[in-house]
């Protein structure tokens, strides 16, 4: 260990007070996102940087005041200007985030950036940011005080050559390049600077590789501007809700790796599903449940580059399942195992929420609905983009085979319930559509494969969900066998094409979840018993499911009113998080994927049935 490093953690965790714990962090919804296509930064509108990964999406945490904003570590810039309205927006079709502060004497803008020219594999990350006064004078302070290895270590802060180096044990460094003087204290640095209209001055937060492409700040956000800009023109999407599409593919653009082509499920970990609640997971990983939802809205708007890459890296998990078949739920980012999970019990937790985690235990559950997504998402992929390699092809042919043998199997569900395992209809339907895609695929392309013992399980299955998993007491379809409880995953069942969208059953149904588990749009997984203390709050996806499905249905002035409800609960730059509370804000990890694959999916579709019924009302 660096002798000139100290650790910190239990030693701090044991000189604070119960008092101390309760200090308030900026909430989840007052944040932004910046990022590079390797990490991302979460920008509070106070201009501090209270979370960041270093230099991965699945690394350590270098700022984690989010979590604990005693001790985690932050990077702070903000004029002193009392009675500042501020404001927070993007640039326009871009992931370049404007604070503004604005005074009755003053004002001045902070922009914030990850410097990205382009969208290749190589290169380190680098934060950039730009304080600029725009009328009167300001006094600005700036604090940078990382606390690394998700806090438990600090290490000083040295002057070397103009910049601030802090250098870890490994040999890594983090650097800070600035135009002003710098005062170490703490571990960290401050600066104060009166700046007049005009005037400014840059920050720039890097690995301190100086082999990097030489580029003042000017030409590092134009060209991040540029590049943004240009990936946002692609887009297909000319329909309703353009701005709130436009956002949430800059969001999943910014979530997806350029180095693998992987999509992490969210920026965070740790971030409560219920004030001060337990149930704090870590998403910083890839989930096969994400699959076909991401190649599908990709695809939907014209991203087929972004499509194929991921869709290669979900063929990539299938060639290499055992040779029975079996896949893992989640993967690393680079395809590798996800950690144990492990509690980081130093960090006092986003309201005082513990145990922090970080790991997922649940990537070591046994879920069966993987499959059907991972098998709708390579059908997809082929119908609209490449045709599957032969080597990849023999990797589906085993996953459709595991699923043959074992689609009567108990699971943990697509909730990751941590009880004993049950037969869950959403695991059972994602068996048909695993069966069924694998029947499409290979008759599509003339592939070889058992087609008639997988039309016999694709019957079986089929048969077996429409007797044991309608409740004819209840009068709609339930969440496990025999049962009698709702669950929102019963959404997808018109969405995958196992049942008309306008068939009476599924009708009754989708009654009886509106009236259940929804609540002005916003729409719970289930009401019943998971195994876990505590309760969690609405799930952001279902509540878009919903809104598809009453357009599917055919009631489209329902389905717009709930979409555009739940479009109103996005923070102020059209941001979700995974879920939300009682109040509609936002709750759990930020920003989620999920959440914005379900509204592109939405939104087009919605789109489509908008004007088919404006086009047959209208009679010249």
């Amino acid at each position: 260990m660096d002798a000139n490093s100290r650790l910190i953690g239990d030693k701090v965790a044991a000189k604070r007070s119960q008092e101390d714990a309760a200090v308030v962090p900026r909430a989840i919804e007052s944040h932004g996102v910046i990022g590079d296509l390797a990490t991302i930064a979460l920008v509070a509108t106070d201009g501090t940087i209270d979370f960041l990964c270093w230099p991965d999406f699945d690394s350590p945490t270098i700022f984690a005041a989010l979590l604990d904003p005693e001790g985690g570590g932050m990077f702070q810039i903000a004029p002193e200007l009392a009675d500042a309205r501020v404001t927070q927006q993007y640039l326009p079709d871009t992931n370049v985030l404007l604070t503004r502060w604005m005074g009755d004497k003053a004002s001045g803008e902070l922009t914030d950036f990850m410097y990205v020219k382009n969208s290749r594999s190589d290169g380190s990350s680098m934060v950039v940011r730009r304080f600029r006064v725009t009328r009167g004078s300001l006094k600005l302070r700036m604090s940078c005080t990382p606390r690394f290895e998700y806090a438990r270590r600090q290490l000083p802060a040295k002057m070397e050559e103009g910049a601030v180096i802090w250098r870890q044990a490994n040999g890594e460094v983090l650097r800070l390049l600035a135009g002003v003087p710098l005062v170490e204290i703490d571990g960290g640095v401050i600066a104060e600077i009166t700046l007049q209209a005009g005037e400014g001055v840059d920050f720039i937060l890097d690995d301190g590789d100086d082999n990097a492409e030489e580029a003042t700040t000017e030409e590092m956000e134009d060209q991040t501007v540029a590049f943004w800009q240009n990936w946002a023109r692609q887009s297909t999407y000319r329909g309703r809700w353009r701005e709130m599409v436009n956002r949430s593919a800059l969001a999943l653009k910014l979530m997806t790796s350029r180095k693998h082509g992987s999509i992490v499920a969210a920026a965070t970990f740790g971030l409560p599903e219920t004030p001060g609640g337990s149930r704090n997971w870590d998403y910083r990983a890839t989930w096969i449940r994400d699959a076909s939802f991401t190649v599908y809205a990709l695809m939907r708007l014209g991203y087929r580059d972004e499509a194929m890459a991921f869709n290669d890296w979900i063929g990539q998990r299938a060639s290499a399942c055992d040779a029975g078949g079996r896949l893992r739920i989640m993967y690393a980012i680079d395809g590798g195992e996800v950690p144990n999970e492990a509690s980081l019990d130093h960090l006092h937790g986003y309201g005082g929420a513990t145990p922090v985690r970080v790991g997922n235990n649940a990537s070591e559950q046994f879920q069966l609905d993987i499959y059907g997504e991972l098998l709708d998402s390579i059908y997809l992929s082929n119908k609209y983009g490449h045709a599957i390699s032969h080597d990849h092809w023999e990797g589906v042919r085993k996953v459709v085979e595991f699923v043959c043998d074992h689609w009567e199997d108990p699971d943990a569900g697509i909730w990751e319930m941590r009880r004993e395992p049950q037969e869950f209809l959403h695991s059972r339907l994602m068996c048909w559509v695993a069966v069924d895609r694998g029947i499409r695929l290979a008759t599509k392309r003339s592939l070889a494969a058992p087609f008639s013992k997988w039309h016999d399980v694709r019957n079986d299955i089929y048969e077996d969900i429409w007797k044991n998993f309608w409740n004819e007491e209840k009068g709609h379809f339930v969440q496990t066998k025999g049962g009698d409880t709702l669950d929102a995953s019963l959404l997808l069942m018109p969405l995958v094409r196992f049942v008309s969208a306008t068939d009476p059953r599924w009708l009754s149904t989708l009654t009886a979840i509106g009236d259940q588990l929804a609540d002005d749009g916003v729409v719970h997984r289930y009401r019943s018993n998971d195994g876990l203390d505590g309760e969690e709050g609405a799930f952001s996806a279902c509540s878009f499911w919903y809104a598809e499905c009453l357009a599917r249905a055919g009631d489209t002035k329902k389905a717009r009113r709930v979409f555009e409800s739940v479009l109103n609960y996005a923070n102020h730059l059209g941001l979700y998080a995974e879920e939300f509370d009682t109040k509609a804000q936002l709750a759990g990890n930020f920003p989620q994927a999920f959440t914005h694959l379900a509204l592109i999916s939405a939104a087009f579709y919605l789109d489509r049935e908008l004007d088919d019924r404006n086009s047959q009302e209208w009679r010249p």
